[in-house]
């Protein structure tokens, strides 16, 4: 069996994880009512990891550094390592919670084990609970991350019985010497694969041609955005220590605002951001006359049928925040334009087509890449847009209230912003260095006043 190996993109993220970078995406949950047993909650995941069989694999290392990571599954699979249990001391505020997803997220994953965790919170006022999850990026996306929920969560107050899983085998682990063959065999087999690919593109000559403009048209779009993006107070030298903060919204007011005055939800949080980026940059007596910063937005080119499954299906577009436009309206209008541009200049096409040539290249030269990546600035900040369930989802019972995601931060990158909608209420929520920004509270505020004055 050829060995399930890790893409070029997946294991850059490996490679970008340093001391004060921690590559894992995480998300926090909050649920009405008492916190489930236990006993009975690990169970019910274990009941359902058959449906995300990556849950129960871990990374094996090529030696010598031949080939990109494999999947292999972990015969010692430890539920009890993974799943964990604790409880905030009163009065259980969601303050008190944030504190607490950020010191989870501050820590590093094992990477001797599956590239996971899970923690069950008790004791959140109103007699609510809360689940915090981390996962390696290598393993998810932001939307696989989301299709994960769907897979342990319901969507029905009384769901149908699941019934007893299939029993589970784990396959043999390979030994270093079989990783390592199977790696210099598929990089000997590797020029075949390409040579019949060219010959196919040579026979449809019309088909070729069109595909190699698309593809200059596109990475040119990528190289004509490639500028370093411009000097903030943000993107300094990160430590391993977060802080969150997030705000619930309307997802009707977004739609609202995109019926009034044109463009996409995309462009109205785009606005938003920008505004509240560039109010908390002048209360810190920072000039924003004229500046531009750069927010790296990732899109999913995952399909429909790649719904549920695991790894990262996205590319990434270069978008331009005005946050020296202090007029919400006339700010919009400038995003408006600015994205309009970037779709035209198929940004996106480049960078996805960039990310997959990173599987024909030597394991060293993508090392090499991301350690590159990670020293120069080539954006600001992260912007990233997850569309969630879209309906009410449940716990055995319990309604999930609350659902908000959280992404890495690398380099010099002191701040994340990340959106997710969920059942007709969309959340904003900021991640920061506590370094550099110890009360993310306050971009939070700035969210809230900004979408207020495109409400108005």
């Amino acid at each position: 069996m050829s060995p399930d190996r890790l893409t070029g993109l997946d294991t850059s993220f490996l490679h970008l994880e340093r001391d004060g970078a921690h590559m894992h995406v995480a998300a926090t949950m909050i649920f009405d009512g008492a916190a489930p047993d236990f006993g009975d909650f690990k169970e019910h995941l274990r009941s359902r990891l058959h449906l995300v069989p990556r849950f129960r694999q871990k990374l094996r290392f090529v030696p010598l550094d031949q080939g990109r990571p494999v999947w292999v599954d972990d015969p010692h699979l430890n539920l009890d390592y993974h799943v964990r249990h604790t409880a905030l001391p009163a009065p259980g505020s969601e303050e008190q919670l944030r504190t607490f997803a950020a010191r989870v997220f501050s820590q590093e994953l094992d990477r001797a084990r599956p590239l996971w965790e899970m923690w069950v919170v008790d004791g959140l006022d109103g007699g609510r609970f809360a689940i915090v999850s981390k996962s390696h990026h290598c393993l998810v996306d932001g939307i696989s991350g989301v299709d994960i929920t769907t897979v342990l969560f319901d969507a029905e107050p009384e769901p149908a019985a699941a019934g007893n899983p299939p029993q589970w085998i784990p396959r043999p682990e390979p030994s270093p010497l079989q990783i390592l063959g199977s790696a210099l065999t598929e990089r000997l087999t590797q020029p075949a694969e390409i040579v019949r690919g060219a010959r196919a593109l040579i026979r449809r000559p019309s088909r070729a041609l069109a595909a190699v403009r698309e593809a200059i048209g596109a990475t040119g779009a990528i190289a004509g955005k490639g500028l370093a993006a411009p000097d903030s107070p943000l993107n300094v030298e990160i430590g391993p220590y977060r802080r969150f903060a997030w705000v619930r919204a309307d997802l009707a007011d977004l739609r609202r605002i995109k019926e009034v005055y044109g463009g996409t939800v995309n462009d109205v949080v785009l606005t938003v951001v920008a505004g509240a980026i560039g109010r908390h940059l002048r209360g810190r007596g920072q000039d924003t006359d004229r500046l531009v910063l750069k927010a790296m937005v990732p899109v999913s080119i995952r399909s429909t049928e790649q719904r549920g499954a695991l790894g990262n299906q996205v590319t990434a577009m270069m978008a331009p925040l005005p946050v020296w436009c202090e007029d919400p309206i006339e700010r919009l209008g400038v995003v408006r334009r600015s994205m309009g541009n970037l779709k035209r200049s198929k940004q996106a096409v480049g960078a996805n087509l960039l990310a997959e040539m990173t599987d024909f290249a030597p394991p060293t030269v993508v090392s090499q890449a991301a350690r590159l990546q990670s020293r120069q600035r080539f954006f600001n900040l992260v912007v990233t847009n997850v569309p969630g369930p879209k309906v009410p989802m449940e716990l055995r019972g319990q309604p999930l209230r609350e659902l908000m995601v959280w992404v890495p931060q690398s380099g010099r990158l002191g701040v994340g912003i990340s959106l997710i909608s969920y059942a007709n209420t969309f959340r904003i929520g900021v991640a920061t260095d506590a370094g550099l920004i110890p009360h993310p509270e306050e971009i939070v505020q700035g969210f809230e006043v900004e979408l207020a004055r495109l409400v108005a």
